[in-house]
């Protein structure tokens, strides 16, 4: 088995070679291949500016801290937008066919997002629970419905307690079922537990959310052995944390990958150096996208593992000051300066055969 994907890693190789562009597919020796993308994006605090009573979200607001006007929020969702319609599309010539996203405020936000001009041709579809957050923010799937045809959708809640027995509220973790094309797939969306309070002091948090989230994969392979499923998320920790090697035994490693493990293609990026976020000069990769084995194969058939990457602009980067070169924020150091995310976006590219 090792072997197959050993052949598959140097097909790939030899495919980077030949490759050219046309929308969402390039061809190799005269075969079509039709690409997907599917990506990741920490959205930062996409807040509306109406107080809701039930939240926390105060500062984000006309009247509170951060100021947060109806301009402020449009160019928010513009700047949003354009970032997201960018994402892989000086490969393919496409905007993400599947899109998992955190940090936003309610459906709303989201259907203001989708209908910017960057992305409003692009008939995303929109899959989002509220979740029990104090901030009251959430996550969410945007799809392009000519794509994926969702048939199945569950929000799992993630039960917390802080060390006085009180309930520790956070983020569910979404997952929904459908057809990718002709295939099925499942996609799991992930915005764990911080690291407030410290790393060390929090870990528990991020430990309990990759028990659930391993609970998630486990139920629906047990269903199905073959089902195709790719987890994405802020998971606050990088891809050599306990978190996701000791509880979900990822492998960062194509060679280590079985068909009953899952392949986490950031780890490669970690490694190498790659951040999508930094924090005191130091640089993580919280951001990943991690899959089941089944996606790294030699067939030609289906849908499988191309490449994965950051999505990283010179316009959503900090080009000066204390912050020069960390991605660019919509507040610095309290101040407001119009930019993006914290974050940077992530990606990986899906191909297969054109029959």
């Amino acid at each position: 088995m090792n072997h197959t994907f050993s052949n598959r890693s140097r097909f790939f190789s030899f495919l980077l070679i030949s490759f050219i562009t046309t929308i969402n597919s390039f061809s190799q020796e005269g075969i079509q291949y039709k690409v997907r993308t599917v990506a990741f994006y920490n959205l930062e605090n996409l807040f509306d500016t109406i107080n809701d009573p039930k939240t926390f979200d105060d500062d984000r607001t006309p009247l509170g801290k951060d100021k947060w006007t109806s301009s402020r929020y449009k160019e928010k969702l513009k700047n949003l937008s354009k970032a997201l319609s960018e994402i892989g599309y000086k490969t393919i010539n496409s905007s993400p066919d599947i899109i998992g996203v955190c940090e936003v405020e309610n459906i709303q936000v989201l259907q203001d997002l989708v209908k910017e001009s960057s992305l409003q041709n692009k008939n995303y579809g929109i899959i989002h629970f509220d979740s029990p957050d104090e901030r009251g923010i959430d996550v969410a799937l945007l799809y392009k419905k000519e794509v994926f045809s969702p048939t199945s959708f569950k929000s799992h809640r993630l039960l917390l307690f802080k060390e006085n027995e009180f309930r520790d509220y956070t983020r569910d973790q979404l997952i929904v079922g459908g057809l990718l094309d002709d295939e099925e797939f499942y996609f799991i969306v992930n915005h764990w537990p911080s690291r407030s309070g410290g790393e060390a002091r929090s870990k528990p948090n991020r430990l309990a959310a990759a028990k659930l989230n391993k609970r998630i994969i486990d139920s629906v392979l047990k269903l199905n052995v073959n089902a195709k499923i790719i987890s994405m998320g802020d998971f606050n920790d990088d891809p050599i944390d306990d978190s996701l090697k000791k509880v979900l035994k990822t492998k960062g490693k194509i060679r280590q990958v079985t068909l009953e493990s899952l392949y986490n293609p950031m780890e490669k990026l970690y490694k190498k150096g790659e951040g999508s976020l930094a924090y005191r000069d130091k640089w993580n990769v919280f951001d990943q996208i991690f899959f089941t084995g089944n996606l790294i194969s030699n067939t030609k058939e289906s849908y499988s593992f191309w490449k994965a990457g950051i999505f990283i602009s010179d316009y959503l980067i900090t080009d000066f000051g204390k912050y020069k070169g960390y991605p660019k924020r919509t507040y610095s150091g309290g101040t407001y300066t119009g930019g993006y995310s914290d974050h940077f976006p992530v990606y990986v590219y899906l191909i297969k055969k054109v029959k």
